[in-house]
């Protein structure tokens, strides 16, 4: 598209539904009387391809729907993601080539050329850039010929000219670098760039990682502001005057259940026994209490919205001040906390909750691994004699936990088996092993009671009508659930009860059916993937996945902005504060929220999938060449994929299949090889690791045989 056209329509777009004549669209460019002759062919040009419409003079957009300004989320190599400047943003695909050299952050004018459809995106292409971002990139130093040059990670395939270098840096071919666009081209690979920062080498994972977070405005340093007011919240003890106006629960025998390796803990946890069930306490740190809103620590932990953990490292929400020190539920010292204090009946039914701001005094930091030990008897006395305070309480937080999980069955929650991985570094932060992350009886336990209380939170909102961020996860939709049908047949799974209309209980049913079958890893993913991506919202949807029509999060204030915003809203009401004053104070707070807290969320979601594959990869390079047993774990027309044991997923390129044409049935079986092989998701196979590139995070495998 020809520069004159494109300003054409971002002025037309400007000057919205009203329109503009052809001689102030020339004063508003200063076009000269050349190109204002030029100006008017265009215009004709324009109309007569159905892109404007003139009436009485007066030049407007045909479709300006179809107009829209976006930021440019992500960009790889072939396409990238913008997203659109609407109270509920939409993302749109846009290939690569109609990017107009625009870079993650860029503020862009785009025209929609295709609608969704089933599982696709709406497409865009982006007509120019109207805002530059002055965002970081990140890539690698090559060398071309005598030169050095920048080779993006994300944005094209071939290298970049560099044009200026910041003072004491001294780039070196095979060095991770940041940069930024010094002079843009209209085109991705037009552009020439300043090198800013090193990070190390390009084939270390440590490198990658952070390279990641700086070029995604992760922000992984506090601001100075946000560090003082967290330096004057560096104390010991909660304020005399505050513990005085609680609810005294130090008396009680409340206690911690979390990792080993857990710093910031912000759960803890007591149970008795009465005539008709339990009496059940989930005490979560009261950090509302210490970050205010519109305090500068209020407005970091707004736009971080959520920790991230990846490997070894944490980039926590709050600073160390808080979520390790006062706001951390550590044993033996006076914490405020908020607790949830609720009746349960024997058949584990909620009859009554209420919220009470606390104070408590943790008598042990339990870990999972030890109570796991006292549940099935293998305590040592070192363990025993740790946990005298509340080891009595252990059989019977066992007990309800079990009885819960079991409603939860009954209900027609899936139960749904994610392998995570175990990164393991060595002192230097290199990668040196990758295992399953284990799962015992003590982390469903806590699981168990944190839904309860997330819950009761949800219910107490939706009852009294406030305000309120809640954790929603929509029914799937109808095509997604007719595709699992297919897929499951295509298997050899008998796919009885899955239709449009499939409730939870009908994937739980799947899923159980399965358990034995050497596809149950397999099946559990593609039921995962059938399902919506859960998020906030400021309307209680309901929770498909399990079964629960009042959820929220409330215990992970010190991790989640989304805990934190909900705790700030009940203590207004815990306070007294009339609905109406909460309504006023809270509706579009909760909304803001919501939104921040799930777009910060899939942030850091791929933000950890990205730094792990960083990390794996740098593991499997000191294993090339030797042999493993995995599974197929996707196909596509590029190859297949295949996981070990481990969890770490590699690829078998096309190129290293046997000759055909291939294609996907079913999102699950590769077709097409000349000699009649079918490789289908599930099967098992033997592979050797070729290849492996740290810096971009891949991993490619072939055949063994």
């Amino acid at each position: 598209m020809s520069k004159l056209r494109t300003s054409v329509i971002i002025q037309l777009f400007n000057a919205g539904d009203e329109g503009i004549t052809a001689k102030d669209l020339g004063k508003r460019m200063e076009l000269t009387k050349k190109l204002m002759k030029k100006l008017e062919s265009t215009l004709s040009d324009m109309k007569k391809d159905g892109e404007v419409t003139n009436k009485k003079g007066v030049w407007r957009l045909k479709d300006s729907d179809s107009f829209f300004k976006a930021e440019v989320d992500r960009v790889s190599v072939k396409s990238g993601f913008i997203r659109s400047n609407e109270e509920i943003p939409v993302e749109y695909y846009v290939r690569g080539r109609d990017m107009a050299g625009a870079i993650p952050g860029d503020t862009v004018l785009a025209f929609k050329t295709a609608d969704a459809f089933k599982d696709r995106s709406p497409e865009a292409e982006v007509l120019t850039v109207l805002e530059e971002s002055d965002r970081p990139l990140s890539g690698v130093i090559v060398s071309e010929g005598n030169r050095l040059m920048v080779l993006p990670d994300k944005l094209c395939a071939e290298p970049l000219v560099i044009a200026k270098v910041l003072g004491g840096i001294v780039p070196h071919t095979g060095d991770k670098v940041a940069f930024s666009i010094k002079k843009r081209g209209e085109r991705h690979f037009d552009h020439t760039v300043t090198i800013e920062k090193i990070f190390g080498a390009a084939e270390d994972a440590k490198s990658g990682a952070e390279a990641y977070m700086l070029v995604n405005g992760l922000h992984v340093r506090f601001p100075d502001e946000v560090l003082a007011e967290a330096a004057k919240l560096d104390i010991d003890d909660p304020d005399p005057d505050e513990v005085a106006r609680r609810l005294d629960l130090r008396g009680e025998p409340i206690f911690t259940i979390d990792g080993a390796d857990t710093k910031d803990i912000d759960d803890a946890v007591s149970i008795s026994r009465t005539e008709n069930g339990y009496k059940l306490g989930v005490h979560i740190a009261d950090v509302s209490h210490y970050v205010k809103k519109g305090s500068k620590l209020d407005e970091e932990a707004f736009y971080r919205g959520t920790s991230i953990y990846y490997a070894d490292q944490v980039v926590p929400m709050l600073p160390k001040e808080l979520s390790n020190g006062i706001c951390s539920l550590n044993p033996n010292v006076d914490r405020l906390a908020f607790s949830c204090l609720m009746e349960v009946s024997a058949q584990g039914k909620l009859t009554s909750y209420r919220f009470e701001k606390s104070v408590i005094r943790s008598r042990v930091k339990g870990v999972y691994s030890e109570v796991n030990k006292i549940l099935d008897g293998t305590a040592d006395d070192n363990i025993r004699e740790k946990y005298s305070g509340v080891i009595d309480r252990i059989p019977i937080m066992h007990e309800l936990a079990a009885i819960l999980t079991k409603n939860r069955a009954d209900r027609g929650a899936p139960e749904i088996d994610t392998a995570e991985a175990k990164i393991i570094t060595d002192e230097n932060g290199r990668c040196i092993d990758v295992k399953p992350r284990e799962r015992g009886v003590a982390e469903g336990i806590i699981e168990e009671f944190m839904l309860m209380a997330n819950n009761a939170a949800a219910a107490l909102a939706m009852k009294q009508k406030i305000p309120f961020v809640y954790r929603v996860h929509e029914a799937p939709a109808a095509e997604k659930l007719l595709q699992l049908g297919d897929t499951l047949t295509a298997l050899g799974i008998n796919p009885e009860g899955i239709n449009e209309r499939s409730t939870a209980g009908d994937l739980a049913k799947i899923l159980r059916a399965s358990r034995d079958s050497d596809k149950y890893i397999v099946i559990n993913r593609i039921v995962l993937r059938t399902m919506m991506k859960a998020k906030y919202s400021d309307e209680p949807l309901g929770h498909y996945g399990l079964v629960m029509p009042e959820y929220a999060h409330f215990t992970s204030p010190i991790r989640r902005y989304a805990d934190l915003s909900i705790h700030r809203i009940l203590t207004d009401y815990v306070y007294a504060l009339n609905i109406d004053k909460l309504t006023k104070k809270y509706k579009a707070f909760a909304a803001e929220a919501s939104l921040r807290a799930s777009s910060t969320e899939l942030s850091a979601i791929r933000c950890e999938r990205e730094c792990e594959n960083f990390y794996m990869a740098e593991y499997m390079k000191n294993h090339i060449g030797e042999k493993f047993e995995g599974f197929i774990s996707g196909v596509s027309p590029s190859g297949i994929f295949v996981c070990l044991p481990n969890t770490i997923e590699g690829m078998i390129s096309v190129t290293k299949l046997p000759e055909g044409e291939y294609e996907v049935q079913h999102n699950v079986i590769l077709t097409g090889a000349a000699n009649g092989k079918v490789f289908t998701v599930g099967d098992k196979i033997k592979i050797k690791c070729v290849s492996v590139n740290v810096n971009g995070g891949f991993i490619d495998f072939e055949f063994a045989e």
